[in-house]
């Protein structure tokens, strides 16, 4: 089958089976709109069933892997009762396609991975990330819930202090630091991330398919586990799409300053 139905990620065909998966919006530094979210959520139903491909490797085009959400989607979708419904089904196929897309993915983290770029960085079977790489969950800093994938890996990857300590702070991590942290596979210089990558995935491509897809069903049997807590906090985050923290949070982004969030104020709160 072909991939000439999307328009913002770009594919290459290289040996062994091996497909490059680049997102494509340099411009906007790979930014997820609403046309590269639903892209990204259906192409490892597409790698999945392309005879062609062994092995995914995913990265972004420019100096950013994807920095999050398009601020002007989030606007859109602030309030909109039908948007942050759809948004809600569409971040449950992102993350379900890629735990069960049968073939491994590996990311290539050359830049910033924020939001809709950090699940597909982090869920990846293997992550490559650039050493300077900012990796994070800003989804508080926003005025939302973390919503996405976080409460399903984080915890995982890192131990619950360290995802405590970055989804309630919105501190963002460095790809050295990620690393560390049992975060990701590698990090190296960014100018060797993405050959380390295909390096990977030649391998993957090269072995023996069967034993390595059975091995990846095996292990995200772990996050197959944790499905009820991810849905919980993607209702969560978009329940708080449809409060008031989320319009400070993106006018505070869109005015360069800290937000004062109304529930954080003297008659906010819960």
């Amino acid at each position: 089958m072909g991939f000439s139905g999307y328009r913002q990620l770009t594919f290459d065909r290289r040996d062994n089976g091996v497909l490059l998966i680049t997102m494509n919006r340099p411009e906007k530094y790979n930014a997820a709109d609403e046309e590269l979210h639903s892209e990204l959520a259906r192409v490892w139903t597409d790698v999945a069933n392309d005879a062609a491909t062994r092995v995914a490797v995913i990265t972004g085009a420019g100096k950013a892997f994807s920095a999050g959400g398009d601020l002007a989607m989030v606007e859109r979708m602030a309030g909109d009762y039908e948007r942050v419904s759809h948004m809600l089904t569409e971040m449950g196929e992102l993350v379900y396609n890629m735990i069960n897309c049968d073939k491994p993915i590996v990311s290539a983290i050359n830049g910033v991975a924020v939001g809709a770029g950090t699940v597909v960085a982090l869920l990846a079977d293997i992550a490559i990330a650039a050493e300077d790489a900012k990796i994070g969950d800003g989804h508080v800093k926003l005025g939302v819930a973390a919503g996405d994938h976080a409460a399903i890996i984080w915890p995982l990857l890192a131990g619950m202090a360290k995802a405590r300590y970055h989804l309630l702070t919105g501190e963002m991590i460095t790809g050295a630091e990620a690393e560390r942290a049992g975060m990701v596979a590698k990090a190296l210089p960014r100018d060797e991330v993405l050959d380390e990558a295909l390096r990977i995935a030649d391998a993957l491509g090269s072995g023996a398919q069967q034993a390595i897809r059975l091995t990846k069903r095996a292990l995200n049997g772990w996050l197959r586990t944790a499905g009820p807590i991810f849905e919980q906090s993607a209702a969560y985050e978009m329940l708080t799409f449809l409060g008031p923290d989320v319009v400070e949070g993106y006018t505070a982004l869109r005015e360069k300053r800290p937000p004062r969030f109304p529930s954080a104020g003297p008659t906010g709160g819960m």
